[in-house]
This record gives structure tokens, C-alpha cells and sequence, in this order.
């Protein structure tokens, strides 16, 4: 059962129609020094400066904390009652405008497997450690969780529709057009609450994150802290006809040696293999590989500079149980990037999954004309592409529900939600 919440958010103060888009930031794990800098340059008040603090080992937890608290004091303000925040992105995909809309809330923090929220990848041991850390210093919740839930008839837009006035915060970010609003109707929230109630909850996006909140909770309960049981979080309607998920694709390196001929031998017995020239740009690209996992997974494979593309389908006649992955959740048996990480990056390339874990062999590219340009023209790292489709969102609803997890950045829900569009205080909800 999930239980959500409204909350008194901690906002920029932004003047009537003026924009929010020098004071936000992407997610911090997409930000290197350079584009931290960029950032930060653009005002004096900009999110990145606290959620990716500068400095060395624990001093820049200190230091995020102290950026956090002096922002909040000199551009902020808390507002003076509870709501939730809806919240739309209006963006271009694949040669299509979309408006993707969702809402901002306090849910009830569970373990996965424990309660309604899913996770449908694994999550990294560093990460949530350096997350807690800056938490822990803040005591706020900085970044937003994606989690999204099931409502065919789109019963929650309804009930916010009419009662969400006018838009809080206005941006043109990151070739997003975003728009968020207050709602604090309480009879509105009341039938919200209802709506969501029976419903589970996967996350998208940000599974380090949510990890880190309930990590932080039980830091919280142990305190006595009165709003130690909620986290923030960002949910969307699965049933969007805003929900765009782009494929996530991956490069090969640093093994010691790599025949793909050997390799496509290898996994013949469970692959119809097909080699031809690799696709001239970006649209033929993607094209091909639409129709190769048209009715079963595929993917592609190239080394760089051969020109050639090895074009792997699933057989008809696949069975998991000979190909040795009988104990594998059934979520995930005819699953494109689950079967690449199994039978090919571990089995055939000897790609342990703690290897996996760790990058050492895989580098993760989200855009098509990045991982076309290096099968081109190579680079001085890489040994192989692997061109994936997008994971439809009825197959991570599937392995959420299933309780496996799936390797990780097998899905990449676009846009990414930004930072610096609301923050939750747990330090001044505990003062009341």
C-alpha cells in the first residue's frame, strides 16, 4: 500500500515569471568538473554547488552543507502549507513533442522487496555511501527519486486539473521546457492519497537515492525525528503518453583480447546472427535495430572501424532452461539486456558481474551518434559496441514485479529530472 504525503517544500524565491533555469542543475552524476563549473558560473546560488560540493574526502560534506543552509537563507523560502508539487517536462524525442507530466510528494520509505516501491536494477555500494554523506550533513532530501505508478485512466490528473493555478517555477533548461505548481487543496490531496494507495510504486530513476533515504531513516528514527518515515520523491503515471525510454548502449574495453567471430560462435545456439554493414547514421540505426527486436530481443554488435554490423535476434526456439538460465527470474529470460550481460559481456567475454559492477571493462553510452561516431571511427579504448533497444516499460514493470533486478543502465527514462525544483527540509519538519 503506498502512502504519500504533502509537504511544506523548500523552493527558490523566484520573482512573478522569472525563470529558475540559472539556479537548476542536472542529476550530479552526469556533471564533471567542467560542467560543474559551467554551472555554478551561471549564479552564485545554483543548486550543483551543494549537491556536488567541492573539496576533498569528508570535508566536502561540511562544506555542501554550509553552501545548502547559506542558499536556503539568502534565495529561498519554505512554504507556509503543505502540498504537492505537479510538475510537467514539454520536450523533443525521437522527431516528437511530448509533455511528460507527473508530481512531487513525500512517500513512505520502504526497503525493496519490503513494501510497495520496486526496484528494477542494482545499485552500487560507493554511490549511496557519498549520498548519505551529504544527506547526513544537509539533513534534507536535495534529489529527486522517479518512481512511477499504473493509472490507465489517468484518474490523478483530474483530480489536480482544476485546483493547480499557476505555475511556481518556469524553466528552459537542458532543452526542457518545465513547469511545477502548488497544489494544497486538501480535499484534492485527500482523493490523490486515495488513488495511490492501492498501488505499487517502480522506480525509474535515482535507486542509489531512494536507498539512501531509507538508509537515512533508520539514522532518523534512531534520532526520534518525527518526519523520519517519508522521503521525496517524483511520480508519474506509467500509463503516460509522455513516458519516453531511450536505450542505453555499451562499449567494450580494456580485456585483453576480443574475437568477435569467436564470440558470435559461441552464442550461435541461442542467436540468429546476421552480418552486414554497419547503418550509415543515427535514424538507420535505430531503424535496424527496431526491426530486429520487432518480435524477440536483439541487439547489435560491432568492433570499431570493421564497417560491419553483427545483428543478434533471439531464436524462436530459445529455451533458458538449456541455455543454463532456468534460475533466472522468467522477467528476465527473453530479455535483450539481460541476455547480452549474460551470454555474451560474462559467458563469452569473460565479463565477471562484479566486473560489471565495477566498469572495468564497460563504458555506457545514451546517445546513438556517440556510439555510431566510435564504431566509425574508433578510439583508443574501445574494443566493441553494443547497439540495444529501449527496454519497454511493460518489461521493467514485469522484473520489478518479479523481484530480480536488471544489469545496470538497462533503461534510460528521458528527460532526466533536474535538480533545484524543490528540496524537503527534515531539519526545519522536525521543528514543525
Amino acid at each position: 500500500m503506498a502512502k504519500i504525503r504533502p509537504f511544506r517544500g523548500l523552493r527558490y524565491a523566484l520573482e512573478a515569471g522569472a525563470s529558475a533555469t540559472p539556479v537548476m542543475a542536472p542529476p550530479y552524476d552526469v556533471v564533471d568538473a567542467q560542467g560543474r563549473a559551467a554551472l555554478i558560473a551561471k549564479s552564485e546560488h545554483n543548486c550543483m554547488r551543494f549537491i556536488l560540493p567541492d573539496g576533498e574526502g569528508d570535508e566536502k560534506y561540511a562544506r555542501g552543507a554550509s553552501a545548502f543552509r547559506g542558499i536556503a537563507a539568502e534565495a529561498m523560502t519554505r512554504d507556509a502549507t503543505a502540498g504537492i508539487y505537479v510538475y510537467h517536462q514539454t520536450f523533443e524525442a525521437l522527431g516528437t513533442t511530448f509533455t511528460r507530466k507527473g508530481f512531487v510528494a513525500l512517500v513512505e520509505l520502504t526497503r525493496f522487496g519490503e513494501g510497495p516501491v520496486l526496484a528494477h536494477e542494482r545499485t552500487l555500494k560507493g554511490p549511496k555511501m557519498d549520498r548519505l554523506k551529504l544527506m547526513r550533513a544537509c539533513e534534507a532530501h536535495l534529489e529527486l527519486v522517479f518512481g512511477m505508478f499504473s493509472d490507465p485512466d489517468k484518474g490523478w490528473e483530474s483530480i489536480v486539473e482544476p485546483v493547480k493555478g499557476e505555475p511556481v517555477l518556469i524553466a528552459d533548461f537542458d532543452g526542457v521546457e518545465h513547469s511545477l505548481w502548488k497544489v494544497d487543496d486538501a480535499a484534492a490531496i485527500e482523493k490523490l492519497q486515495a488513488q495511490l494507495a492501492d498501488k505499487s510504486i517502480y522506480i525509474a530513476d535515482g535507486h542509489h537515492r531512494y536507498e539512501t533515504m531509507v538508509a537515512f531513516r533508520e539514522e532518523l528514527q534512531g534520532r526520534g525525528h518525527p518526519a523520519a518515515a517519508y522521503g521525496m520523491i517524483y511520480l508519474s503515471n506509467l500509463d503516460d503518453d509522455g513516458l519516453v525510454v531511450l536505450p542505453t548502449h555499451r562499449l567494450v574495453h580494456a580485456l585483453p583480447d576480443l574475437d568477435l567471430e569467436a564470440v558470435l560462435d559461441q552464442v550461435r545456439p541461442f542467436f540468429d546472427v546476421v552480418t552486414e554493414d554497419l547503418p550509415a547514421d543515427t535514424e538507420a540505426m535505430r531503424a535496424r535495430m527496431a526491426a530486429a527486436g520487432q518480435e524477440r530481443a536483439a541487439f547489435g554488435l560491432t568492433v570499431p572501424k570493421s564497417g560491419t554490423l553483427a545483428v543478434l535476434t533471439l531464436r524462436a526456439d530459445f529455451d533458458p532452461a538449456a541455455a543454463g538460465l532456468g534460475e533466472m527470474a522468467e522477467a528476465l529470460q527473453h530479455l535483450d539486456v539481460a541476455l547480452l550481460h549474460e551470454l555474451v559481456l560474462e559467458r563469452a567475454l569473460g565479463i565477471t558481474k562484479e566486473a560489471q559492477a565495477a566498469k572495468s571493462n564497460l563504458r555506457y553510452f545514451k546517445s546513438y551518434e556517440k556510439s555510431i561516431d566510435v564504431a566509425r571511427a574508433g578510439d583508443d579504448r574501445t574494443q566493441l559496441v553494443c547497439f540495444m533497444n529501449a527496454t519497454p516499460v511493460k518489461d521493467v514493470v514485469a522484473v520489478c514485479d518479479s523481484g530480480e533486478v536488471m544489469p545496470q543502465k538497462s533503461t534510460f527514462f528521458f528527460p532526466k529530472i533536474p535538480n533545484g525544483l524543490v528540496f524537503y527540509d527534515l531539519a526545519q519538519d522536525g521543528e514543525g
